[in-house]
């Protein structure tokens, strides 16, 4: 046998191989692109929203001088803002179709408030016709709610602000954690350290038990369109769980989209948290009358009189510029 018959023999034989490898690469290569893609899409539309919450249209909606972390997030928007982004990154904006088969692979949205939670899934419902119903909605908001052993009651928030029931003394307090230490029998206000551990263990429980049963639910009409796949609740490690709970924030879920040989699962988190521009303080020398703006963080020997956004109209009243070492601008 020639020499070039054994080399045709050899091409028979490995070619398909070649080829068998050289399309697994390929479609391994289309796998990551896509998954890339979903990726990028649900990342930029969970920043969106969580931009979108904190952006308050009415004056009396603004972040409290109190915390910094308070604001009455706009849950609708924030949705509306999330959906369309995620759909046009997606590539199916205008395919309500395509749309409504990618949310059968959505079991959760959550959106974080300042004093409590809104889920938003599928829910069997009564609507205003009086008609059984199963749909997406939101939830009424869940508080961040805690109960000790002797039946003192905790309403958390995401800073350390409480409504609490002191049981012992049947009455209502709130404030801030180190306001009330001292103030009470509610034994949990009275150790700093013990109360950021279970405030922040209580917001973080209170999510996780309502996306597993909302995950359970999911599953039930998955099963029932025609979905195999078995939702899980994700695997995010206790570290995240805490920097997650730290400000308002939207919280997308994405399970079981089939990319190639497996399924895509991946879960984004947008945070809403404005950093507050400390506010510029016009006060009155007692010795002169002399008028001087200052940054409220400014230790300054001045009699507070008004309040500026900034330090143009501060001087557009008259006050002159006080230099503050401490001055944070």
């Amino acid at each position: 046998m020639k020499i070039t018959d054994f080399a045709v023999i050899f091409i028979l034989l490995f070619l398909p191989f070649g080829v068998v490898s050289d399309l697994r690469v390929q479609n391994q290569r289309e796998v990551q692109q896509l998954e890339m893609k979903y990726t990028s899409a649900l990342r930029t539309a969970v920043q969106g929203a969580g931009v979108v919450l904190s952006q308050n249209e009415r004056q009396e909606r603004e972040a409290g001088y109190g915390s910094d972390k308070f604001f009455r997030v706009d849950k609708e928007e924030a949705l509306h803002t999330f959906l369309h982004s995620l759909f046009l990154n997606m590539g199916i904006d205008g395919d309500t179709v395509a749309q409504r088969a990618l949310l059968d692979y959505m079991p959760a949205l959550m959106v974080l408030d300042y004093d409590g939670y809104y889920a938003f899934a599928s829910e069997s419902y009564t609507d205003e016709h009086g008609q059984a119903v199963q749909g997406p909605k939101w939830s009424e908001k869940k508080p961040y709610a805690y109960v000790d052993s002797v039946g003192n009651s905790v309403g958390f928030t995401l800073d350390n602000y409480v409504h609490a029931y002191d049981a012992r003394n049947h009455r209502w307090v709130e404030g801030f954690q180190k306001e009330l230490q001292g103030q009470t029998t509610i034994s949990l206000l009275n150790d700093p350290e013990a109360f950021e551990q279970v405030r922040r263990s209580t917001i973080v429980h209170s999510i996780q038990e309502d996306l597993s049963r909302l995950i359970n639910l999911h599953n039930e009409k998955a099963a029932h369109n025609g979905v195999s796949y078995t939702f899980t609740l994700p695997l995010i490690s206790q570290e995240e769980w805490y920097n997650t709970v730290d400000d308002v924030g939207l919280m997308a879920f994405i399970q079981g989209i089939p990319v190639g040989d497996r399924y895509y699962n991946n879960y984004g988190f947008g945070g809403g948290r404005v950093v507050r521009k400390q506010a510029v303080i016009g006060g009155v020398e007692s010795d002169t009358g002399m008028k001087y703006f200052y940054r409220e963080s400014c230790p300054a020997p001045f009699k507070a009189e008004e309040r500026f956004t900034d330090e143009k109209s501060a001087a557009a009243a008259g006050y002159f510029e006080y230099k503050c070492d401490n001055d944070n601008k």
